[in-house]
């Protein structure tokens, strides 16, 4: 199981503007989950900390994306809160730009712990800004030493995720291979419809990582684990 910090938005701006900037709140987040995470005895081993950290503007509106020398230096120091707090590894979600996400990754890169990229994406397989996800993919791991982990999209229902890794622009060899996870939007009522579309990503491209979004809640988290299990054995 994954779960990330309450700090999307604790970049050096935000802080400051809600008068925080002599507070650590990116440490505060981290132990906070850290402390319910450990609630669990031994099922916490299981559980891996993520350090999150969003785009500096408006995650849907990607002409307010950073260049990537301007996000290395501005998510440089979030990233470095999260690492010292002993998160498992960083998490740079909800990107629009693909000139930001570079420089996030260079950012986290430094702090010499496992990180992961995560990008919004369009049904043509493009993030908003309209550069193609594998060129995205691409370009990060040829510029950033040590590379990501691995990528995942988010903030996108899982239909719009299907199309856009079965669109022509995606048709890169081996991306499903960096491309490995979604936490989806639900437009739906319904947590069983919700799991059984997550459950297809997983069938269709091998998608490991499967989580929730806007919309969701337990009861979406219930279902996606219970239709992984009842797959799972299925097949043993």
């Amino acid at each position: 199981m994954i779960v990330c910090t309450p700090t999307w938005r604790a970049n050096p701006v935000r802080l400051r503007l809600a008068d925080l900037a002599d507070r650590d709140a990116n440490g505060d987040g981290a132990r906070f989950v850290a402390a319910i995470r450990d609630e669990y005895g031994a099922y916490a081993r299981r559980v891996f900390l993520g350090g999150l950290l969003g785009c500096m503007g408006d995650a849907y509106q990607p002409e307010e994306g950073l260049s990537a020398d301007e996000a290395a230096g501005f998510h440089g120091a979030q990233a470095k809160a999260l690492a010292m707090a002993g998160v498992d590894f960083l998490f740079a979600a909800t990107l629009p730009n693909a000139d930001e996400a570079p420089g996030m990754a260079h950012a986290m890169a430094a702090c010499r712990i496992p990180y992961v990229v995560s990008f919004v994406l369009q049904r043509d397989g493009r993030l908003l800004d309209g550069i193609p996800l594998p060129q995205a993919v691409a370009t990060i791991d040829e510029a950033a030493s040590p590379r990501p982990l691995f990528y995942m999209a988010n903030c996108v229902h899982p239909r719009v995720f299907e199309t856009a890794l079965a669109s022509e622009v995606s048709r890169a060899r081996r991306l499903h291979e960096r491309v490995i996870g979604l936490q989806a939007n639900t437009s739906t009522r319904s947590p069983e419809a919700l799991a059984d579309a997550m459950l297809r990503l997983y069938r269709r491209f091998r998608t490991k990582i499967l989580g929730g979004c806007c919309g969701t809640d337990h009861r979406h988290i219930t279902w996606i684990a219970r239709r992984a299990r009842e797959y799972n054995r299925s097949i043993l």
